[in-house]
């Protein structure tokens, strides 16, 4: 099918300035619940952790029964009108958040943005649409260097506007979002024909009914059931960041923006432009595989380090093993029919929200733990060796997925590099 190139563009915008306005809050917002604590009196790092993860959890709490309505809905009307209205909530929200006067009034913003931020099952149904099986790593790679940059500019905005003011970065995240929404508005062609729509299930619009398209890809299943273990780690160390570089390397908010820049610089660079050629080169299974345990080791990491200079060497080694979502995508889009790419995704997403409810809470409360009198022994890396044997879980999972299946692209062999050396160097 023949697309716009803004359809593209506007995908890659999208799910680029939604990272953006995450970004953003990410070295702000724990602030802004500790200054909202005890009536807006303040409170200390440990009695906003908690908090922290609630706030996560609640946002993920509502993606999960929203993510599996926007994917269906989405077979059926088609991407366009979902993603567009999704984006206009969001962009509203971002506003209400930046106004909020008590926390009460913050985890309502909050479960109100996490509606509107169910629209990634939906972005992520688009490239599926738009993309040819072979061609669908590389497109989300491209999916990873949009976050990677909104991680880049993201966090290093947040920590600078963070210090003129904590609640600047929310206005500026809103803003943002309404001006991507009317740009969509103006340039988002409609990716779903009308004769590959399906009609709408109750089955699929019930968050845990949706799970039952999953088990008829039992390769996506397995695929599904890792990827929910690597989110718990992943979401366990979004709560926790903030507040444990505080603690443990006295780290502000500049300091934090530079760390999650860093970051996304290596997301961009090894999601945007070499996972087009370590997926060919390796293949999807492996790339997946190696991808998720550089991530394992990368969290014990985190957790060992003593001098803050050191997060930027693990990070290189985390930003290496972001290869493995981009091959898992592909993977995945690969097995599922095109008229049940939404439900999927959308059943994925339900997956990952469930994992945004326990692991910011697991992290969370380890954290606040750990470094709390109550605990056996200080130890504020606590929730990254959590999350390191989450990620190992994941990894025996994925390989168990994994087993038996053809890659898209098939590894190359020692003999093949072998034999195209030779060719270079015979003269002609």
């Amino acid at each position: 099918m023949a697309v716009r190139k803004p359809a593209v563009g506007f995908i890659f915008i999208t799910l680029m300035l939604d990272v953006l306005g995450f970004g953003l809050l990410i070295p702000v917002a724990p602030r802004l619940v500790e200054s909202l604590l005890n009536g807006g009196r303040g409170g200390t790092e440990g009695e906003a952790a908690p908090f922290v993860a609630l706030l996560m959890t609640t946002w993920y709490a509502m993606s999960f029964l929203c993510s599996p309505v926007l994917g269906a809905l989405s077979d059926r009307v088609g991407r366009r009108p979902v993603i567009l209205i999704a984006l206009l909530g969001s962009g509203l929200d971002f506003f209400a958040q930046a106004m909020a006067p008590s926390l009460l009034w913050l985890f309502i913003t909050r479960a109100i943005n996490g509606v509107s931020g169910a629209s990634m099952t939906v972005a992520n149904a688009y490239i599926a649409d738009i993309t040819l099986p072979h061609k669908r790593a590389a497109a989300y790679g491209m999916v990873g260097a949009a976050f990677g940059l909104g991680f880049v500019i993201g966090p290093i905005m947040g920590g600078v506007l963070g210090d003129i003011n904590i609640r600047l970065p929310f206005y500026v995240a809103g803003g943002l979002t309404l001006l991507n929404w009317l740009y969509g508005l103006i340039v988002l062609p409609e990716s779903l024909p009308v004769e590959r729509r399906s009609r709408i299930k109750l089955s699929r619009l019930n968050p845990v009914g949706a799970f039952g398209v999953l088990w008829r890809y039992p390769t996506v299943a397995k695929l599904a059931a890792s990827h929910f273990l690597l989110n718990m780690a992943q979401f366990g160390l979004h709560a926790t960041w903030v507040l444990y570089t505080g603690h443990r390397y006295g780290w502000g908010s500049k300091e934090v923006g530079m760390s999650l820049a860093v970051v996304g610089i290596g997301a961009a660079i090894v999601q945007g432009g070499l996972t087009r050629k370590i997926v060919p080169l390796l293949g999807e299974k492996r790339s997946l595989l190696l991808g998720i345990a550089m991530g394992a080791c990368a969290y014990a990491a985190y957790g060992l380090a003593t001098e803050g200079w050191m997060i930027y060497t693990i990070i290189a080694i985390a930003s290496l093993g972001s290869v493995a979502q981009p091959a898992a995508q592909a993977l995945i889009t690969h097995t599922v029919r095109p008229d049940e790419q939404g439900t999927v995704q959308g059943a994925l997403m339900g997956l990952q929200s469930i994992a945004g409810i326990f692991g910011p809470l697991i992290g969370g409360l380890t954290f606040a733990y750990f470094i709390s009198e109550r605990a056996p022994i200080a130890l504020p890396g606590a929730p990254f060796f959590v999350g390191s044997g989450l990620a190992a879980l994941g990894l025996i999972v994925a390989a168990w997925a994994v087993r038996g299946i053809a890659s898209i692209h098939a590894p190359v062999t020692v003999e093949e590099i072998a034999d195209a050396v030779a060719t270079e160097a015979m003269p002609e």
